[in-house]
């Protein structure tokens, strides 16, 4: 009889428990028994596992083995454990040595030849690894991925042969460091490409500056979307620890390929129109991230917003104030960030025309109401800045070169973005949407004329006590663009203008 224990680690939503695989080899008629609660995928494995031994020159043991997952009440899935599984049996077997096999942790799916194929979910594993003091065994397709986390070894390997060799000291598997990963830099599309919409490209720098949510307002084909796409190239850069969380959210999707060369970008999501409530916010019987929580540390752009279906928007409330959204299911709890900086277009009316000089509204009122109904008041009362960007004169593409204006490029607004944010950090340690009420009492002081302006617009506007709240943090935005240590009234004044829809008209 023998006993082979080795460390791996299961999957729940962005984090990584650690699994303890044990197997036991004893004598008896052949069979092959698996617990600790493992879904069809693990269960799967024992046939994986088998093929690879075998078709690797390895001898599967006659005799009565026992597979436990522990603990036996975390459910166990994928085949993310076959790695362990088969190294288990190896070493319970005698046919590998055991005395090194705590100092790991394994992760690997097996093809039936032996070699290793890629899973997901590495990044929060290779985390939890270091933290335990442990190295990490990986597919060689993990291995960049895994080396994101600085201060662990990882250990990449092709082949079951290859993990086994090491383990016996032939061939030892090479260390993959933090160092070696290639760090592409972010190319993002340039504010400079952008003609016209000066006020809209103002706003746009302001709700960079302070993580404002944005909506643009305006008819169709002028520059809505192609100003949202400018917004990340305007952010300051992630800092490590940021970046590792928006990440570690990519490694654990099924959606996307993990591309450990733009790990360092902030993410751009766009959902379509016909998105469902779990598409954008996550869910299924074991919780995966939606689209809000793929924006986390980035930029979310609903474009048609009016087009989505009101119940799917209104979900969206929720993870706006707290920066998180948490997916209970009948056996299942996950909890994902979803920090994300919305940002929205709409047109003014159904047809997108009213106001617009170019062509005539065939919209009626009740039309033009039921259209911006769609999307409700505590919906609107969240999103900062209301924008309207409206038809351009055409002659902005040929202007003279004389008398054409310079245009400001994504680099050197975002010098000023992180001036002000720096400002932000310095002052309360965060950025100012997310201000609490205590916070801008203490740091969005009114003068006299700013409070006199303000109050002005709370009686004309019918302004709520989010939205005035709202407003004042803007305000905040644009004196520490100005370094300005207190606010003045030109602040409370542009801010204002930032709340189209406020005024009851969008576009006209």
């Amino acid at each position: 009889m023998a006993l082979c224990i080795l460390h791996s680690r299961a999957r729940v939503g962005i984090h990584a428990p650690t699994v303890t695989v044990e197997v036991h080899l004893a004598g008896g008629l052949p069979y092959l028994s698996m617990v600790g609660l493992p879904e069809m995928a693990v269960k799967e494995s024992k046939d994986r596992v088998r093929g690879a031994l075998l078709n690797s020159r390895f001898q599967f043991p006659i005799g009565r083995l026992t597979i436990n997952l522990a603990p036996a009440d975390l459910p166990k899935e994928g085949g993310r454990f076959d790695l362990p599984i088969a190294i288990g049996i190896l070493g319970a077997s005698g046919q590998v040595p055991m005395d090194q096999l705590d100092r790991y942790e394994w992760i690997g799916e097996l093809a039936l030849s032996g070699h290793l194929r890629p899973v997901t979910g590495v990044l929060p594993a290779a985390m939890a690894a270091r933290a335990a003091g442990r190295e990490l065994v990986v597919p060689l397709e993990n291995a960049e991925e895994a080396a994101l986390v600085g201060g662990l070894v990882v250990r990449p390997a092709g082949h079951l042969l290859e993990v086994c060799e090491h383990l016996s000291g032939t061939l030892a598997l090479p260390r993959c460091g933090a160092k070696e990963t290639v760090q592409r830099q972010p190319d993002y599309p340039d504010l400079v490409d952008v003609r016209g919409q000066d006020h809209a490209k103002r706003a746009l720098e302001v709700a960079a500056a302070g993580g404002h949510g944005l909506l643009f307002i305006g008819p169709p084909g002028t520059g809505k979307s192609m100003l949202a796409n400018r917004l990340p190239g305007l952010l300051p850069p992630l800092t490590e620890d940021e970046a590792l969380e928006a990440a570690t959210i990519r490694s654990v999707s099924d959606r996307d390929r993990f591309d450990p060369e733009r790990w360092r970008e902030r993410p751009f999501r766009a959902p379509h129109h016909t998105a469902s409530a779990v598409a954008l916010v996550g869910g299924g019987s074991n919780p995966r991230p939606g689209e809000i929580s793929l924006a986390h540390q980035g930029v979310l752009f609903l474009d048609e917003l009016p087009e989505f279906d009101r119940r799917v928007l209104e979900v969206l409330r929720e993870p706006l104030e707290s920066g998180h959204i948490d997916i209970s299911r009948a056996a299942r709890q996950a909890r994902f960030p979803a920090r994300f900086q919305l940002v929205a277009a709409m047109n003014p009316c159904p047809c997108g025309y009213l106001g617009d000089d170019s062509r005539r509204c065939r919209c009626t009122p009740e039309q033009i109401a039921r259209y911006r109904g769609r999307i409700s008041g505590p919906l609107l009362d969240r999103i900062d800045m209301h924008i309207e960007v409206p038809r351009l004169d055409l002659k902005v593409f040929w202007p003279d070169d004389a008398e054409a204006p310079a245009r400001l490029s994504s680099a050197e607004v975002r010098a000023r973005v992180a001036a002000a944010r720096t400002r932000q950090l310095a002052r309360a340690g965060k950025p100012n949407h997310a201000l609490g009420p205590t916070e801008v009492e203490r740091d969005c002081v009114l003068d006299p004329i700013g409070l006199s302006l303000m109050q002005q617009a709370i009686d004309r506007l019918a302004l709520s006590a989010r939205a005035y709240h709202r407003i004042l943090k803007v305000a905040r935005t644009i004196a520490d663009l100005d370094a300005m240590a207190r606010i003045e009234a030109p602040h409370i004044g542009e801010a204002i203008g930032y709340r189209r829809l406020d005024r009851g008209t969008a576009a006209g």
